[in-house]
């Protein structure tokens, strides 16, 4: 595209026009944003059928927190995906991933086909798929510190997040109208297709194979390059309060707007399944937005301090929102609270991203991913306390706990987070 400046005519790119497509100069995210963008709408379809068939099939919270858990199984052996990544390339390891995701997608479709589906078969697909799925995260970003530019990242990362943002919504609300207008069986035939053209696209992500390390320096067993991972974790401080914070916000923030939402919405609200798809589309418009505003503008801004900030106010919406009993303020303030998770999660991967040694980036990711086991901890936890103490209750503690807790991390490491100068706060 041409424009003309000052009597002469320069070449101005569309990229340069839109500060937020940057990333898209460069050929493996062209392939990348749209890869991820259809597998974290095949997991939100998903998400919303499944938890909707356990919750109606059980009766029991319980048993959708413990769905919910299983889904983020993985996240024990996700240090051993990025150390994978490490050996035989990222985009390798993530192909071998999503075609897995299409294999279980397919035996689930044949389950809803043939009326064999049912609470146990669920459940040991949804084990199955937990073991791999949470690892996803981890090698998109690992796919994307590998190409891209230092000076995009943030960019970069922010708009890789709109995949799962955007996705959510898109993915909630189609979910939920395919399986209340077609049923489980058509629906799981969507997604079936959807996570196929997700690994197609992915063959054409990132690079074959890039080697950070010689040979001679990659750890030859895996328990030796994990146990290298969580030394060099706990030994770089910005890295260590990111990786712990981030086990904090999947124990005390995300519990009670995952899986828990379909409680809220058929015992405190009394909607039904696309009732439950609009409360996942407002969080998920939320984050949607924080995002696009962080593709904007997130290369101004101090990305630890950031991180810290919204984190309070993240856990301070959630508060709010374990009292609310109806319907279209909890929508508002779902919208709110994903416009805070952005602003506390993009940063805090943009922050293991650039400070972290390339040479260990990849364990440090996997290392981070362990921090999402704090997700079905906090879903085991809470869907007993639920039952005994009521949803209010068991909100409000998770939350004031996680305040609690945000404000000693930044204490601690202080000069590591919040000081001006430092390192995950320079732009």
């Amino acid at each position: 595209m041409r424009r003309r400046l000052g009597g002469t005519q320069q070449e101005v790119t569309v990229f340069a026009l839109v500060p937020a497509l940057a990333p898209f100069q460069i050929r493996s995210f062209r392939y990348q944003w749209p890869a991820d963008l259809l597998a974290s709408w095949a997991f939100e379809m998903e998400g919303v059928i499944l938890g909707w068939f356990v919750l109606v099939a059980t009766g029991s919270v319980v048993a959708l927190a413990v769905f919910g858990s299983l889904q983020f199984l993985g996240t024990l052996v996700s240090p051993f995906f990025g150390m994978a990544g490490d050996r035989i390339g990222n985009r390798n390891v993530l192909c071998l991933m999503r075609i897995t995701y299409v294999g279980l997608a397919s035996c689930l479709m044949l389950l809803f086909l043939t009326g064999h589906a049912g609470a146990v078969s669920v459940f040991a697909l949804a084990a199955i798929m937990g073991l791999v799925r949470p690892s996803d995260i981890t090698l998109r970003n690992l796919l994307v510190g590998e190409t891209m530019p230092a000076e995009l990242l943030m960019r970069a990362m922010s708009v890789s997040r709109m995949t799962a943002d955007s996705a959510r919504v898109v993915g909630a609300l189609s979910g939920a109208t395919l399986m209340a207008t077609l049923g489980s069986a058509p629906a799981y035939m969507v997604i079936c297709g959807v996570y196929g053209l997700s690994f197609l696209l992915t063959l054409n992500v990132g690079l074959k194979r890039v080697r950070v390390l010689g040979e001679e320096a990659v750890p030859s067993s895996p328990i030796r390059a994990l146990k290298e991972g969580f030394t060099y974790v706990w030994s770089t401080p910005d890295v260590r309060a990111a990786t712990l914070l981030a086990f904090l916000m999947n124990f005390a923030a995300y519990p009670l707007v995952n899986a828990l939402l379909a409680h809220v919405a058929k015992d405190i609200y009394g909607l039904d399944q696309t009732g439950l798809g609009w409360l996942i589309a407002s969080f998920a418009v939320g984050a949607l937005i924080g995002s696009i505003l962080l593709s904007l503008h997130g290369a101004r801004i101090p990305a630890a301090r950031t991180m810290i900030a919204f984190a309070l106010v993240w856990f301070s919406l959630n508060l709010i929102f374990s009292w609310i009993e109806t319907p279209r303020w909890g929508e508002a303030l779902l919208i709110l609270i994903g416009m805070a998770q952005s602003f506390c999660m993009v940063p805090m991967a943009v922050i293991l991203l650039r400070t972290a040694d390339p040479a260990f980036r990849g364990r440090v990711m996997g290392v981070r991913m362990l921090a999402v086991y704090g997700l079905p901890l906090g879903m085991l936890l809470s869907g007993p306390m639920i039952e005994h103490v009521g949803f209010a209750v068991t909100g409000s503690l998770f939350s004031v706990v996680g305040i609690t807790f945000t404000l000693l991390i930044t204490a601690h490491w202080r000069d590591h987070l919040w000081h001006p100068q430092a390192a995950a706060n320079r732009q």
